[in-house]
């Protein structure tokens, strides 16, 4: 069966799950390191834990690296960040960070908005998103479209076409995806 033949009927919902033996979670040294902000201009609301920045944003915490041009960081009472960062009109957000496990490997996005909560590790990227996992600068799984939600935890790629999507549109939702068994065995 070709895979566009199947992601075809999916082009409303591309699910796919990543539960496998030896597959990486992201770097979990993350959580216990500082935030760092750097943007043109930076509210901080230190009693409510809100952070709003504008103009060429950056947020560094451990291996979690997120630009764009607009940016918005809450805190929960537990310490997790809540992260929503959009790009300029024309200029992508993007995210970055290590997963645990090999030395080089990395989740990498692109969209028009990143979301992250580091609380439910999920990602969610929104409008011409694109979401690759990278082993020593390979590309193992590369996704694109409307949106893409990444479940660190349950290990899975969601995509979803945007909610005016016509049929004739199809496909909305790509994914390629390297053999589980090769990609274990190379690491």
């Amino acid at each position: 069966m070709r895979t566009g033949s199947v992601l075809r009927p999916l082009g409303s919902l591309l699910f796919l799950s990543l539960g496998l033996i030896n597959f990486s979670h992201a770097e979990k040294a993350d959580q216990d390191k500082p935030v760092i902000l750097e943007a043109e201009k930076v509210s901080v609301n230190d009693v409510k834990q809100v952070y709003d920045l504008k103009g060429q944003v950056l947020l560094i915490k451990g291996s979690i690296i997120v630009t764009g041009e607009d940016g918005h960081i809450e805190v929960d009472p537990e310490g997790y960040e809540f992260v929503d960062v959009n790009g300029a009109p024309n200029k992508t957000a993007s995210f970055r960070q290590r997963r645990e496990g090999p030395a080089d490997e990395f989740m990498q996005g692109l969209a028009s908005n990143v979301i992250y909560n580091a609380k439910t590790e999920v990602l969610t990227l929104t409008g011409d998103a694109s979401l690759k996992r990278l082993l020593n600068m390979q590309m193992i799984d590369q996704l694109r479209g409307w949106k893409i939600e990444y479940d660190d935890v349950k290990q899975y790629y969601r995509v979803t076409p945007p909610k005016d999507a016509q049929p004739d549109d199809l496909p909305l939702a790509r994914a390629i995806l390297s053999p589980r068994r090769k990609a274990t065995l190379e690491k």
